[in-house]
C-alpha cells in the first residue's frame, strides 16, 4: 500500500473567507491553516490532511461563542484531522468514517451516520446528536449538563470517561491549542482535574458490542 507523504510535508496558510469545500479530499502530507472563516463542506472527503481554522488575531469576538465554519463539515471523510477554534454549523461529521476533529460547538444532527473516527466537541451541541451513529467515538464537554437532552439515544450509550479517553482527549486539546491558539483548550488543559468529570462519552452500541466481543475472544 502507498504510505503517502509524511505529515506536514506541504504547509499552506490562508487568510480570509474560504468559501465552499475548503480542504475537500485533501490527502496525507498536506496541512492547511486558515485564519478566517469557511462555508459548508469543510474537509469533505478528507483523506489524511490536517486542517486548522481560527479567527483573525485582530478579531474581538469570543471564538467559542461564534460560528466559524458552515454546515456538513467532514462529510464522508476517511482520515485526517480538523481543528476549529469556534463553532460549526449543522450536520458536523455526517458520515465521517475515520477523521479526527476538535470543534468548540456544533449545530443540529452532529455526528449523524458516523461510522468511524473521533470527534471532540468543546461546547454546546444542537438537537439529534449521534442519530444513526454506528462507529467511532465522540466526547462532549458539557459543563451545563444539557447534552443528554440533545442526544438521540437510539444507537448510542452515554458514559463517563475511561482512562484511555482522557489520554486521547488531552492529546487532542494540546494539538488544538498548538494549531489554533484556543483559549478554551488551554483552560481545559490547565484545569483538567476539575473539568474531566464534565465530559460525556458518546459510545455507539454496535461498536461497543464489537469491542466487548474482541476482549472476550482474547
Amino acid at each position: 500500500a502507498l504510505a503517502g507523504l509524511p505529515a506536514d510535508t506541504l504547509r499552506y496558510k490562508f487568510t480570509g473567507s474560504a468559501g465552499q469545500s475548503f480542504g475537500a479530499f485533501a490527502a496525507k502530507g498536506l496541512t492547511f491553516k486558515l485564519e478566517g472563516e469557511a462555508n459548508d463542506y469543510v474537509g469533505k472527503g478528507l483523506s489524511g490532511a490536517r486542517l486548522a481554522i481560527f479567527p483573525p488575531a485582530s478579531s474581538t469576538f469570543a471564538p467559542e461563542d461564534n460560528i466559524l465554519i458552515g454546515n456538513v463539515a467532514l462529510y464522508g471523510a476517511t482520515s485526517g484531522e480538523l481543528y476549529v477554534r469556534g463553532k460549526a454549523g449543522e450536520r458536523f461529521a455526517v458520515r465521517n468514517s475515520g477523521a479526527t476533529a476538535v470543534v468548540e460547538g456544533v449545530g443540529d444532527h452532529g455526528c449523524e451516520y458516523m461510522t468511524g473516527g473521533r470527534v471532540l466537541v468543546l461546547g454546546h451541541t444542537g438537537r439529534n446528536f449521534a442519530a444513526g451513529m454506528s462507529g467511532g467515538l465522540a466526547w462532549i464537554y458539557d459543563p451545563a449538563g444539557t447534552f443528554p437532552a440533545n442526544c438521540n439515544p437510539d444507537m448510542v450509550a452515554l458514559e463517563g470517561l475511561a482512562e484511555e479517553d482522557e489520554t486521547e482527549i488531552l492529546a487532542l486539546l494540546k494539538q488544538h491549542h498548538e494549531l489554533t491558539g484556543s483559549h478554551l483548550a488551554n483552560f481545559l488543559l490547565g484545569s483538567w482535574e476539575e473539568e474531566a468529570g464534565r465530559f460525556v462519552k458518546v459510545f455507539p452500541l454496535e461498536y461497543k458490542r464489537v469491542l466487548v466481543g474482541k476482549v472476550k475472544a482474547a
